[in-house]
């Protein structure tokens, strides 16, 4: 068996790398394009006028609530329909998961203004600060410490739900797994180099964000 995934390492080296470069380029785009759908969400359901706020709740509780897999499926197929040009797989997949992650990343913001003392948004309120600047200078640079080590959790979560996208072949660690597979008809140590290699990434993101997350409690 070591033999074998010795060569397969040798062999597609190259292959693997590219599986690394997709996987983690599908989940940055998860997290940053899902953040800022997140903030906004997070912004819907804290407002105080209830159809906004139903809004955000039906869109977090939807994408909450149905399989990844089946938004997968959903906007593979419909997002070239809405678009007026034919689209990547790479774009279908990418659309569908950063939706995701917005509904996700809209609680871990909430979550992280909530946790803000109150008496914070009052004292700013009575210095003549309205409730944009209110949340702008005051509120979110003190959610930011909740936020940011959660967001990178996410991203770990993101790698890993990235395995997904293999389904449609878009390059990722697991689609390196399926070529692999369908050229040499070998299961097993293309299957474990893999888990490996999503060991490591995770493992380390992992570790690197619980240091940073230690900094900022420090900080503070």
């Amino acid at each position: 068996m070591l033999e074998t995934m010795g060569m397969l390492v040798q062999r597609y080296y190259g292959l693997f790398l590219d599986g690394v470069k997709y996987t983690l380029l599908l989940a940055l785009i998860a997290v940053t394009l899902g953040t800022v759908i997140g903030t906004v969400l997070a912004i819907m359901k804290m407002a105080n006028f209830k159809p906004v706020s139903w809004l955000a709740t039906a869109y977090i509780e939807i994408f909450r609530g149905t399989p990844l897999l089946l938004q997968l499926y959903l906007f593979y197929f419909l997002v070239p329909q809405i678009l007026p040009f034919e689209p990547s797989k790479f774009v279908c997949v990418s659309t569908a998961l950063v939706l995701n992650t917005g509904a996700y990343v809209s609680e871990i913001i909430r979550a992280g203004i909530q946790a803000v003392d109150k008496g914070q948004t009052e004292a700013a309120r009575s210095l003549g600060l309205n409730s944009v600047q209110t949340m702008r200078k005051v509120v979110f640079p003190q959610a930011l410490k909740n936020i940011l080590p959660a967001l990178g959790n996410e991203f770990v979560t993101d790698i890993k739900e990235t395995s997904l996208a293999s389904t449609f072949f878009v390059g990722d660690l697991m689609t390196c797994y399926r070529t692999i597979n369908g050229a040499l008809y070998i299961t097993l140590e293309p299957l474990i180099i893999v888990g490996i290699i999503y060991f490591i990434l995770t493992f380390s993101l992992s570790k690197l964000v619980a240091f940073i997350e230690r900094r900022i409690q420090y900080d503070h």
